[in-house]
């Protein structure tokens, strides 16, 4: 039976909002799950097991159907079971963009994706399919790594919920790769990468255009999540690029990549672009990534991530998945209960089919003891004191 649309409190429209529910999860060979059919309740379910016996495994398993590519950057060849030629992961779901999602990938490097059963031509086609968003302890590199790492949770977040974004960051990439290509080419090659600055500058235009637009749209929010979690100085977001979001970007695009062409081809790279800009995050105008303790780089990220559940909500009218791998770690207390309570209610995921994952059975917090709790072990899944049936 299809999951009841409930209101979304952060929509403000009177909209509704659909939560993407996973019914079944088929793993074979992925990682170090040789074999699994699990059953996920509706509400969700809790994991528990010791360090590298499958729970985050199980979680990038679920990630992938969405971003058909590993949430912790491994190579796919990496995430077959040693031994194996090949791994295969398929769900059946609800409130997602099809009712049955199936991957398969061979260590040759083939991938074929098929949506209710009909494969799909383009694997461009297939992503976000089944929409999630995965809270973790490896989140803290969205506040202290560099500016890839907040790049790409842009990118992923705006390519899966703005088509036109996602059509344009192809594009970019594409062309980008071959500007390098050429940078780093023959003379007679280099002479040719100015051939790629229109495509660069048209499409690398509406990148920052919407990065821009979302920053300023989710600051604010930003900073009220991070109080609300405990932080007592003020944290704030911001898009740092040489170029603007006005109308006029694309020109100025195309005009620094003209007069840094002599740089660009010494350096046999592009000095200029989106590919270089970055999302600043600040604690009482100080940058997080080079001050503030864990915790406080655990608060930013939190935020983030809580963002992005929003960012679906709010754009596609659909309640992504909640992964949370562990989610309370170099968290005191008080901050626990807050951001619990941001995940519990309606603010940003009360519908939400939650999937926690622990090490131990006494941190799961009393707000998710009703799940079904399952123990994992080399990679098999059990019902632990005979609750669930995985």
């Amino acid at each position: 039976m299809a999951a009841a649309p409930v209101a979304s409190p952060a929509d403000g429209e009177g909209r509704v909002v659909t939560p993407a529910r996973i019914g079944t999860l088929d793993l074979r060979n992925f990682r170090n799950i040789e074999s699994a059919t699990l059953r996920i309740p509706r509400e969700g379910v809790a994991v528990v097991g010791d360090n590298g016996q499958g729970k985050t495994n199980l979680l990038e398993a679920i990630a992938y159907l969405e971003l058909l590519r590993s949430m912790r950057s491994a190579r796919d060849r990496d995430l077959i079971r040693f031994g194996a030629e090949a791994f295969h992961l398929g769900a059946s779901a609800e409130g997602t963009g099809a009712r049955r999602v199936s991957v398969g990938v061979s260590r040759a490097g083939d991938k074929r994706v098929t949506l209710d059963g009909v494969e799909t031509v383009r694997l461009g086609d297939a992503v976000g399919a089944v929409p999630s968003v995965c809270v973790s302890p490896a989140d803290a590199a969205l506040v202290a790594g560099g500016p890839g790492e907040r790049r790409r949770l842009l990118d992923v977040m705006l390519g899966l919920t703005d088509a036109a974004y996602l059509h344009a960051l192809r594009h970019y990439r594409a062309a980008l790769a071959r500007r390098n290509a050429a940078l780093r080419g023959s003379l007679a090659a280099r002479a040719t990468a100015r051939a790629w600055n229109p495509a660069i500058a048209e499409h690398g235009a509406v990148i920052v255009r919407a990065r821009h637009e979302w920053t300023g749209a989710y600051a604010t929010r930003f900073a009220s999540l991070a109080a609300t979690i405990g932080e007592v100085e003020p944290m704030a977001l911001a898009y740092a690029s040489e170029f603007g979001a006005h109308a006029g970007t694309e020109g100025d695009i195309e005009a620094a990549l003209e007069a840094a062409r002599e740089q660009d081809e010494l350096r046999g790279m592009t000095q200029h672009g989106p590919h270089r800009d970055d999302l600043t995050i600040t604690l009482d105008r100080r940058a997080l990534r080079l001050s503030g303790s864990a915790g406080q780089h655990r608060t930013a990220a939190i935020a983030l991530r809580l963002l992005e559940a929003e960012t679906f909500r709010e754009r596609k009218l659909v309640q992504p998945v909640l992964l949370l791998d562990d989610p309370f770690a170099e968290l005191d207390h008080n901050r626990v209960a807050r951001v619990l309570g941001l995940i519990a209610d309606n603010a940003v995921g009360g519908a939400a089919q939650v999937i926690l994952c622990v090490p131990r059975a006494d941190e799961i917090p009393a707000a998710f003891t009703r799940l079904e709790r399952w123990r994992v072990s080399g990679g098999a899944f059990f019902p632990e004191n005979g609750r669930g049936r995985p």
